[in-house]
């Protein structure tokens, strides 16, 4: 559904598709395909989170805003994140006079500052670190091209990696299958300790036969 078209789009979902944040997919998906416009409280804002079409979505959009918009350093927008990101309310509620103090100084008015504040306080409940997404992000990026691109030998190494799990190895024969790839039962002659290409067939794995020494 969200037709990822940039790496950071593979990011953004990394980020999004977990309990909390998946509810906000929605949103996110009217606003990449065009359907809504992104929505940003003030101008400023655009910048730190056009790439996620005005949702915040990281730790990151935290730190930046609390830094370009409230007047935090670095570091104080570094405590702000782990504050949240750790859900203590007492810290959150010490925080929250600061950053409306610092951007009111900058000029946003009170009210958009306050709304700000309570989507970010809302965010907190399902914050993840753009750092960490990214490099899921990557390693999904990879496996995705393996997959479409080298099938059979793609399937043979995730089966062999699942090999002594009997449950995840009859789940991905069963991908196999959906996917026209034909996986054969062991046998003495051919197969080998890992799963392994043999055309469009994948030759069982003697590893993954249970009691197998």
């Amino acid at each position: 559904k969200a037709k990822p078209n940039c790496f950071s789009d593979i990011v953004a979902l990394n980020a999004l598709y977990r309990p909390g944040p998946m509810d906000m997919i929605p949103d996110y998906l009217d606003r990449k395909s065009g359907k809504k416009d992104p929505d940003y409280l003030f101008p400023e804002l655009e910048e730190i989170l056009n790439e996620t079409y005005g949702i915040i979505v990281y730790q990151e959009h935290v730190q930046l805003i609390a830094a370009k918009i409230a007047n935090y350093s670095l570091g104080e927008a570094d405590m702000l994140r782990r504050a949240m990101g750790k859900k203590k309310v007492s810290e959150m509620e010490k925080h929250k006079g600061q950053f409306i103090e610092g951007s009111v100084e900058k000029g946003v008015p009170k009210k958009v500052v306050e709304e700000l504040w309570d989507q970010m306080v809302k965010f907190a409940e399902y914050c993840f670190n753009k750092s960490h997404s990214t490099a899921y992000g990557f390693v999904t990026f990879q496996t995705a091209y393996l997959k479409a691109n080298y099938p059979v030998e793609y399937m043979a190494a995730l089966l062999t990696s699942n090999s002594g799990d009997q449950d995840k190895v009859q789940m991905h024969i069963a991908n196999c299958i959906s996917m026209g790839i034909e996986v054969l039962p062991p046998n003495i002659n051919e197969s080998r300790v890992d799963f392994t290409p043999k055309g469009q067939q994948i030759l069982f794995g003697l590893s993954a036969v249970r009691n197998l020494g």
